[in-house]
């Protein structure tokens, strides 16, 4: 790229000059035609990037007129300036990407205009703007060459017997031309000609020319008009009032830069321009016209691209024009104000670099489209996370899982009003599409007919020998070549200022709108910014292990609608480096935006003082525009500073003078010498001056090159390779290149699991009471996204054939296929009867093997309706894989077929690095260490199969035979429903409506026959598609007669640890566990007073913990309230303190017992009214012993205290039993019950539930109506 020393738009620190160079491309008569075989094979994208093509050279089926050839940089005015090296490849390649272009008098040659960008390494810019219109050529070499080329094209596309005719037609006979072959190539064209043919006999061949100005800011209407007058002077009949170097050495060396907030005017060739730079605390200038880039794609379409870009992914700008290209790329990228585009940012792709569609990272690329093409036609190399924007069909592609902005409908609506305020509609494609402005397009439409008709050019011709002028068609020819792309023909100077003026103040009001969204969702960005270093160095140095933002505090203060939006932004490198320019700023003067952004935060605090913690999301409309419009109208109203007047120059007699109609040589000797006036003498003396001192201060600073590699690296990807080399691209440059991407892509996966291993385990931390909380679902969510993303760009990564949008999944197909074809084979070659082993219900019942298969993962993603596209499946298959703890092994298992890979993918490829295929496979491989349920949270509607085994105590399996039994499984998503068990079957398939994690299983049966009674251990329940097994203790009796005569059980589960390393895939985790009670109602030894009344305490702070997480992170509150050391098992340990419940030779006594004693009232008096507390308890008593279900007394109480917790009555309850009568006679005396200071205790620590809204779960209170 160009240069080294040179500064982006925003910095004052590079030399004060308008333009650094004034550059003419164009043929090399000396060289002749020589084919551009780089800038030939882009029509190669339009078929598959990876194909190969013969030379363009020998591409005979493509008409001569029609194929590209080399352009050449015929001269540079200086040969080089100091700061700002020049180079000659890359400033070739972006004034004219597609090589020459030549026309006959038969074509339009309109000329046109259009710039580009070169970004440094360093995130510097220098910009390019070049005016390229259409030349005669007079060289017969030239001619004769393009002849010899349309011979060898019509010989090999006439039919065998019938002779070429192209070269022995007559140039008198206008019957000839309908004969010619290359009438085919564009049939109902007015003629060959029109049609692209040649014959040196009777037509002229004219060839491009690009004059271009390289400047080191975007001055681009300034530059515009400049390129635009020189043309026009040598196409003008009358000879400009000066030779044309006087007015390049004027803008070379005696127009400054306009200094910031002040506007400056220098002359043209015949008529003065005017540019202006933004203040101090304005926005950074921004010259490109918004309004038409709003134009061109549709408000809705701007505001999504837009998105894209500040979320980092791939976009991809597709136009047959360049500078709209060129438009639409800058003006997405100035709207991203306070933040910068960190990654490759190419907004014209030359033909030469199509291989770098491939980058495996975030880029923002502009490639030009062609005449037809079809977007379908169009095989990009990755898809999964491309935003496709089709500018002259106002047509975009997003990305899937696609978060909308904030408040985009509001800032839709200001921005329309804004257009509106001006006269300007932003529905896409209103735009006057005379392709560069050049002519209204109904004149534009007449003209392209007079030039391209070959008997109306022969009259015209006629016509100018004889004397005899046509009038009309001159004048719109002038239009064309006189005034180009100034506008159309005959405006006024003073409508076309008008014009600038208004779309100036348009440009900077719609900038405003954006500016004004980041300052009102970034208005206190500064309090969660971490300062953990005392100086630059050690910062720098430790950068990768600190954190500099607190980002879940700061999505905790925003509005819910904002976090899908900002979850994923404040992930981005974008937002990365505006926090590190933050910080840096401590120690270093701010970065130019970050300064402006903080002044406007610190200026809207003075008017605006709210509470930060207090965060709306009411639209808030820009309030500075007027201010913004005036500032800028001021400038260009009153200029400031008018540069030296262009004067002769000391050039010797005769030079300086040109013919009409081309573009001379200028006299290099004062063009290269630099200025001659005092005045610039010393301006420039000064100059260097501050540039030795700005020098000399950078090298006492912190050494530049140390801090750029530590910049480079804390920022991650992109930052290195911002633009290609456009200079050299041998094979080995290109080699290192890719070589960077590995080494990119590798990194930022260790980034990726490293982040999600530290959050996750954070969280895990806290709910053990460490720590503070650093993630939530929102964030969780977004960094697994974050991780498909970059799996999608790592297998997209030096790819072979294109099949699809989703590399991943495309792989997985192939692989998918090998396996399936290897598996038929083998059946056929040793058939086997598989018959399937019929389950009995004896001693050795257990959960059966799960096989861990990739295949099976991903038929079970294929057999999901819900999803529609290849990147949804890709996703989805990551999204299980991970919440298997799979994902290593399965991508392993993926790469293990080398001649799949080597099929697939380059050598170049990532996949095909095996160090860094190893490296990463081993990160991948440290998430097995956190639980993930990613699938089963995200699918929530899909069916899925479940497995059910119901084991029973070993030595009375056989208890069951007579009864029916029944099951319903339920979880945080819902339940299965009541399922009948077959008789003497102890597992059972059925399938249902994704449930989510489980939490409870109702288990029961009729009591039907005389062995009815069944003694159940524990029910294990599996999702066959993600492995999870849950196990439900029971260890009681379902019967009546014996145990508490409970008919039904509701049991609580807990997930089993089975990793897919187990017993070669799940087995161990698996068997039968050993006996165990059910949690609610476990009697471990006998505890302490002091032990319940923790145990007691511990629950009720479980609980309160669990309503202090975020909503969608809390689970199940069930297994707080019924499971293992839950309310209910501590309430139940306090009951059963000191409770008399063994009776010898009698029926045992249950709590429940004792808790329906307040209820009874002496038969012989009347009952008096009950008091509140009482009335309400036996309401509750009473309707559960009235329900329907036979739930056995240990369940009743158990719903009691589940029903008591959620209406907060369990704390007015309690006093009123241990007040009961029947305390007494069914407790010990020193029973925590009859303990009046124990009962308060308790009472007041379930006093503190109240605050919180419990609710319990279906299948705990079905049948209860309360």
């Amino acid at each position: 790229p160009l240069g080294g020393g040179g500064s982006s738009a925003g910095s004052a620190a590079a030399p004060c000059r308008f333009a650094h160079y004034f550059v003419i491309c164009g043929i090399d008569t000396e060289t002749g035609l020589e084919p551009d075989q780089l800038a030939g094979t882009c029509w190669v994208l339009f078929q598959s990037l990876n194909v190969p093509l013969p030379p363009a050279g020998e591409n005979f089926q493509q008409s001569p007129l029609k194929r590209t050839f080399k352009s050449k940089v015929l001269a540079r005015y200086p040969e080089n300036v100091e700061w700002n090296p020049f180079d000659q490849d890359a400033v070739n390649m972006l004034c004219m990407p597609k090589g020459l272009s030549f026309r006959t008098q038969a074509e339009p040659r309109r000329p046109h205009f259009h710039s580009f960008i070169i970004t440094r390494e360093d995130g510097s810019r220098t910009y390019g703007f070049v005016h390229t219109f259409y030349e005669e050529v007079t060289s017969q070499q030239i001619c004769a060459a393009m002849q010899t080329l349309y011979q060898m094209h019509n010989a090999e596309r006439a039919p065998a017997g019938q002779p070429s005719s192209s070269s022995s037609s007559s140039s008198s006979s206008m019957d000839s031309l309908a004969s010619s072959p290359d009438e085919a190539e564009s049939p109902g064209s007015p003629s060959s000609r029109a049609a692209g043919g040649y014959d040196s006999s009777r037509d002229t061949l004219y060839v491009s020319k690009a004059l271009c100005l390289i400047t080191p800011m975007p001055f681009m209407h300034a530059c515009r008009h400049f390129l635009a007058q020189l043309h026009r002077a040598v196409t003008a009949t009358a000879p400009p009032p000066l030779p044309l170097e006087s007015y390049v050495h004027n803008v070379l060396y005696e127009v400054p830069l306009p200094a910031p907030g002040r506007s400056l005017k220098f002359h043209g060739v015949y008529e003065p321009i005017v540019c202006q730079r933004p203040g101090p605390g304005e926005l950074p200038l921004a010259d490109f016209p918004l309004a038409e880039a709003f134009c061109l794609l549709g408000l809705e379409n701007l505001v999504q691209v837009f998105t894209c870009t500040l979320l980092e992914m791939q976009i991809l700008l597709y136009s047959q024009d360049y500078q709209r290209l060129m438009t639409v790329a800058e003006g997405i990228t100035t709207l991203l104000f306070p933040f910068q585009w960190q990654h490759v940012y190419v907004p014209i792709l030359p033909a030469s670099l199509l291989h770098f569609l491939d980058a495996p990272v975030p880029y923002l690329m502009g490639l030009q489209s062609k005449d037809g093409t079809d977007r379908s036609k169009l095989e990009l190399p990755q898809e999964a996370n491309l935003c496709f924007v089709d500018i002259d069909n106002h047509f975009i592609e997003l990305p899937e899982d696609f978060p909308q902005f904030p408040n985009k409908p509001e800032l839709i609506r200001e921005l329309s009003d804004v257009l509106l305020s001006f006269g300007v509609s932003a529905a896409p494609g209103l735009e006057d599409d005379g392709r560069n402005g050049n002519l209204a397009g109904e004149e534009l439409a007449v003209l392209e007919l007079l030039q391209g008709n070959a008997t109306l050019e022969r009259l015209q011709a006629l016509t100018r020998r004889t004397g005899v002028t046509v009038a009309r068609v001159d004048a719109l020819r002038a239009g064309v070549t006189a005034h180009g792309p100034e506008g159309p023909a005959g405006r006024p100077a003073a409508a076309v200022e008008e014009d600038e003026l208004r779309n100036a103040k348009l440009n900077v009001q719609l900038r405003e709108v954006f500016a004004s969204r980041f300052a009102t969702m970034f208005a206190d960005y500064e309090a969660f910014v971490i300062q953990s270093a005392n100086d630059l160095e050690s910062w720098l140095n430790n950068r990768e292990q600190m954190h500099n933002f607190d980002k879940a505090s700061f999505l905790s203060d925003q509005p819910e609608p904002y976090l899908p939006f900002l979850s994923h932004f404040i992930e981005t490198q974008m937002f990365a480096t505006f926090i590190d320019n933050k910080i840096m700023s401590q120690w270093e003067e701010k970065e130019p935006l970050l300064h402006v952004f903080d002044a406007r935060i610190d200026k809207a605090r003075l008017y605006n003082v709210r509470a930060p913690s207090h965060r709306s999301s009411t639209y808030q409309r820009c309030s500075n525009l007027k201010e913004a419009a005036q500032a800028v109208e001021q400038r260009l109203m009153k200029i400031d500073h008018t540069a030296i007047l262009p004067h002769l120059l000391d050039m010797k007699i005769g030079q300086g003078r040109y013919q009409q109609g081309f573009f001379p040589r200028l006299q290099a000797d004062v063009l290269n010498t630099g200025p001659s006036n005092k005045w610039s003498h010393r301006t420039a003396t000064a100059q260097r001056r501050k540039d030795r001192h700005r020098q000399q201060t950078e090298h006492l600073s912190l050494d530049n090159d140390l801090k750029e590699k530590y910049m480079q690296e804390a920022r991650g990807l992109g930052k290195s390779v911002r633009q290609p080399k456009l200079s050299d691209l041998s094979p080995a440059v290109i080699a290192q290149t890719n070589w960077k991407f590995v080494e990119g892509l590798l990194k930022e996966c260790r980034m990726k699991t490293k982040r999600m291993l530290v959050e996750k385990m954070g969280r895990e931390a806290v709910e053990l009471g460490h720590g503070e909380a650093t993630i939530t679902g929102l964030e969780e969510n977004t960094l697994i996204a974050s991780l498909c993303d970059l799996l999608e760009r790592i297998w997209s990564h030096g790819l072979q054939v294109k099949q699809g949008k989703s590399a991943l999944w495309s792989h997985l197909l192939h692989y998918q296929a090998r396996l399936e074809k290897l598996e038929q084979q083998q059946q056929q070659q040793s058939p086997v009867s598989q018959v399937p082993e019929r389950r009995k219900s004896d001693c050795s019942v257990a959960m059966p093997f799960l096989r861990v298969s990739l295949l099976q993962d991903m038929r079970h993603i294929q057999n999901m309706s819900v999803i529609k596209t290849d990147v949804g499946r890709a996703r989805a298959w990551i999204r299980l894989s991970l919440e298997k703890k799979l994902l290593s092994q399965h991508l392993k298992q993926l790469l293990t077929r080398p001649g799949l890979t080597r099929k697939l993918y380059k050598r170049y490829a990532f996949l095909r690095c095996e160090e860094e295929k190893e490296q990463f496979l081993f990160h991948l491989l440290s998430l097995n260490a956190v639980d993930y349920f990613c699938f089963t949270s995200v699918f929530t509607t899909i069916m899925v199969p479940y497995r059910v085994v119901i084991i029973p105590i070993k030595k009375l399996s056989n208890a069951m035979t007579t009864s029916n039994p029944w099951v319903c499984v339920s979880g945080e998503l819902g339940d299965s429903g009541i399922m009948q068990i077959p008789k003497n079957v102890l597992e059972m398939a059925f399938d249902c409506q994704n449930l989510g994690r489980l939490t409870t299983v109702q288990l029961g049966h009729d009591n039907a026959g005389l062995l009815a009674k069944w003694l159940v251990d524990c029910v294990l329940v599996r999702n066959e598609i993600t492995g999870h097994t849950y196990r439900f203790p029971c260890g009681r009796w379902l019967g009546k007669g014996v145990d508490d005569g409970s008919l039904e059980r509701v049991l609580i589960g807990e997930p089993v640890a089975c990793g897919p390393e187990e017993d070669g895939g799940g087995g161990r985790g698996c068997r039968t566990p050993p006996p165990q009670r059910s949690p609610s109602l476990t009697r471990r030894g006998k505890p302490t007073a002091a032990q319940i009344q923790g145990a007691v305490g511990e629950a009720v702070n479980t609980i309160i913990k669990h309503f202090h997480k975020p909503e969608k992170e809390r689970g199940s509150l069930t297994a707080l309230l019924c499971g293992e050391s839950g309310l209910v098992w501590a309430l139940d340990q306090f009951f059963h303190h000191g409770f008399r419940s063994a009776r010898l030779f009698q029926k045992p006594v249950f709590v429940w017992d004792f808790l329906q004693e307040p209820g009874e009232a002496p038969p012989q008096t009347p009952p008096p009214e009950p008091p509140p507390p009482r009335r309400s308890l036996c309401r509750y008593v009473d309707a559960i012993n009235s329900s329907s279900r036979s739930i056995g007394k240990d369940g009743k109480f158990q719903l009691l205290a589940c029903l008591g917790a959620r209406d907060r009555l369990l704390a007015r309850w309690l006093p009123l039993l241990a007040g009961c009568p029947a305390a007494p006679r069914m407790y010990e005396d020193a029973a925590l019950l009859r303990d009046p200071a124990a009962v308060a205790a308790l009472a007041e620590v379930l006093e503190t539930l109240h605050d919180f809204p419990v609710t319990l779960e279906a299948s705990l209170v079905k049948g209860i109506d309360l």
